[in-house]
């Protein structure tokens, strides 16, 4: 078991991607996560299950926990013997109160180790195409907060000291004070047409960037409505953003994406999204749960070397299957001879990580190409096969085997489980503000979006989402339960579902 110690970890700009090997790894050994409001929500999926999360949010104008209070349960929980990791955006002595924290755990006689993470001045910049520094116009970089301590009698911050040549100035929490920042700094000798940038939400599918001179951006931020978190970067080098600017052109940016598949494999798509550009909101509507017939196991597993086919009809139907077979021989080579069947790409992939060779894989990825594949090979009469499935496996593949006279054993080796959104964050995000688009990768997602409508209703303010499919199988549910298929994979794979999401997107945008 960890002794117990306080880890003060940066949790880098916003982007999960962002975040450092360390930061991932204490996540995950946590007993107690406390977390600040500009931590991404997706970072708690790495926490155990029994991981106690306190939510500190602190955000300009309202504290979840005063600070004294945040002190005080590090502590706390400290001495009741737990690792605790304090999880703060962005780097902890960076503008984040982590030396605070830091000096009240070492006067507390508290173990404690510092994680740096990305800071926001460098990722707003990087992800707006600003060079902090250059050769040529930018030598030196100040970071200077706009938001000091309000119990202070005095402002500190001397703002015409700092208007140096040759320096890039990052502000942070300064879009309260944004017009009285920018004439102090003209009025210390800062040219009123100096480029300055503001960039909102950076690194984030919701990044926004306002581009004026030091006297006009007060006015621009203003005008465009960006709002706190962002980022005001002053300085010549603000003016190379039109040459490099790179993660603005992302097809998605500026789109929320929901995505309904179920907890185990929904990051591989949001994952395509997220690099596309778009803000994924998570909905896992369903879970995988491994699940056997015992009796149907010993069965299926005792007679594994009579089978001449095996075939599975999904990636989780591998997983589950594999972890069987491991579990009971933990040798490969049981398989046998053992010819191999998948329904698509997708559940190839998965059986190919194995390094096994997979024998027929259809086009399309659906039962009827799939046994249509097994049956032109001519040799299914009294060929002995085993389907591996879940719960919810269609009857149509099993049907037309058995039509050929092949002797056919299903194999159920997990179970698909409805679950409850009502209180789970990103229901509630949907429920806010909707989503430009939802995705369906099966049709147990549609069906359990259908029954979990009441906690999935859009509110009045709330984007109403379009709504896309990953096949023909998918499609038809869709249609069957009144649901519209605004648009449709042209192949049943994720990547072609993330093309024809932005082709459909596109189009309504032309």
């Amino acid at each position: 078991m960890p002794e117990p110690k306080v880890y003060l970890v940066g949790a880098g700009p916003g982007d999960p991607g962002l975040v450092t090997l360390r930061a991932r790894e204490l996540i995950g050994q946590a007993d107690v996560l406390v977390y600040d409001y500009l931590v991404d929500p997706g970072l708690l999926r790495w926490c155990e299950e029994d991981c106690e999360q306190v939510y500190v949010g602190k955000k300009a104008g309202f504290h979840a926990l005063p600070q004294d209070e945040i002190e005080a349960l590090l502590v706390d929980r400290f001495r009741a013997g737990k690792l605790v990791v304090r999880l703060k955006g962005g780097d902890p002595f960076v503008f984040g109160r982590g030396g605070e924290e830091a000096r009240r755990l070492a006067e507390d006689g508290v173990d404690f180790e510092i994680v740096p993470g990305v800071s926001a001045s460098l990722a707003a910049a990087a992800f707006a195409g600003i060079p902090l520094t250059h050769r040529d116009t930018a030598s030196s970089v100040i970071l200077v907060t706009g938001h000091e301590d309000p119990s202070k009698t005095a402002v500190s911050v001397d703002w015409r000291a700092l208007a140096v040549p040759n320096t890039t100035i990052c502000i942070y929490m300064g879009m309260g004070r944004l017009p009285e920042i920018s004439r102090e700094l003209i009025l210390g000798g800062l040219d009123p047409e100096t480029p300055a940038a503001c960039v909102q939400w950076a690194s984030l599918g919701r990044q926004r960037t306002c581009v004026a001179t030091l006297a006009t951006l007060p006015e621009a931020v203003s005008r465009e409505r960006l709002t706190a978190p962002a980022m005001i970067i002053v300085g010549d080098v603000v003016g190379f953003r039109d040459t490099i600017a790179w993660f603005e052109k992302k097809p998605l940016l500026g789109r929320k994406v929901a995505v309904t598949r179920n907890r185990e494999q929904a990051g591989k798509l949001a994952s395509r999204l997220e690099a596309k550009g778009a803000e994924v909101l998570r909905l896992p509507l369903l879970s995988i749960v491994p699940a056997t017939d015992p009796e149907v196991e010993e069965e299926v597993f005792g007679e594994l070397g009579s089978y001449e086919w095996i075939v599975f009809s999904s990636a989780n139907g591998v997983r589950c299957f594999f972890d069987l077979l491991i579990r009971r021989y933990d040798d490969l080579r049981s398989l046998g001879m053992l010819r191999i069947a998948a329904v698509g790409e997708a559940t190839a992939r998965a059986i190919r990580a194995h390094h096994l060779r997979v024998d027929i894989v259809p086009t399309r990825a659906t039962a009827e190409d799939l046994a249509d594949a097994l049956i032109a090979t001519g040799e299914l009469d009294s060929a002995k096969i085993v389907v591996v499935t879940g719960n919810l496996g269609r009857d149509v593949l099993i049907n037309r085997l058995n039509e050929a006279r092949a002797i056919v054993d299903r194999f159920p080796v997990y179970r698909t489980e409805k679950t409850g959104l009502s209180d789970h964050p990103g229901a509630q995000a949907f429920r806010e503000t909707g989503a430009d688009a939802v995705l369906f990768t099966s049709s147990s997602a549609v069906r359990s979006f259908v029954d979990q409508a009441e906690a999935l209703k859009p509110g009045p303010d709330a984007k109403r989402p379009i709504a896309g499919s990953i096949g023909p199988i998918t499609s038809k549910t869709m249609r069957k339960v009144g649901m519209p298929v605004d648009f449709e994979a042209k192949k049943s794979t994720l990547d072609a579902l993330v093309d024809a999401l932005c082709e459909k997107l596109g189009s309504l945008d032309a």
